[in-house]
């Protein structure tokens, strides 16, 4: 089930808020200006390809490449089994920016974002079926946990993909990561 986890900063180990519904998750994100939605997925083989996912979300992209200004999609999907698993974690577990939106559909499996705003960190679990868009600047990480099983749609305005700015913050180190906020989860 999605979860959003709100952590003071000053008090990391333990959230103060939080909640499974869907639409209190969109509307206390929004105020942020991060878009959540929750889109339905289909039912696609497990070893579809990524041109498989594409062309079955094509609709939804088109729709989201032509409100927003994206100009590229690809697909990420990382399995339990992918000898590079730890190296892809580590990626991503830093807090960084993007200047552009990050677009993430979460087409199989579950993530979770952590969002950085003022004092306060905002750790959404997302889960199949979830749409994500975090805005431009926005300080942030992602954790796929030790065991990663995903498949998402990523949309770009630059059409060079995924590029960070790496804060050079420890904040990351300080949260709770995906072992104990899975827990949480269900």
């Amino acid at each position: 089930m999605t979860t959003l986890s709100i952590f003071d900063q000053s008090v990391p180990e333990s959230p103060r808020v939080v909640t499974e519904d869907s639409g209190k998750i969109a509307n206390l994100l929004a105020e942020h200006g991060v878009r959540f939605e929750q889109w339905s997925t289909r039912e696609l083989p497990a070893d579809a390809s990524s041109d498989d996912i594409l062309q079955a979300y094509s609709g939804e992209i088109q729709a989201l490449k032509a409100e927003c200004g994206f100009q590229a999609a690809d697909v990420i999907s990382l399995n339990p089994d992918n000898p590079q698993k730890e190296a892809f974690r580590q990626k991503f577990l830093d807090e960084h920016v993007h200047s552009e939106d990050e677009v993430r559909f979460f087409v199989r499996g579950q993530g979770l974002f952590y969002l950085h705003f003022g004092d306060q960190v905002y750790a959404i679990m997302c889960q199949k079926n979830d749409l994500i868009s975090v805005p431009d600047g926005t300080r942030h990480w992602f954790d796929m946990g030790p065991e990663p099983a995903f498949t998402c749609i990523r949309l770009f305005t630059n059409p060079e993909g995924w590029v960070a700015d790496f804060t050079g913050e420890d904040i990351a180190s300080r949260l709770p990561r995906y072992e104990r906020l899975a827990g949480v989860a269900g």
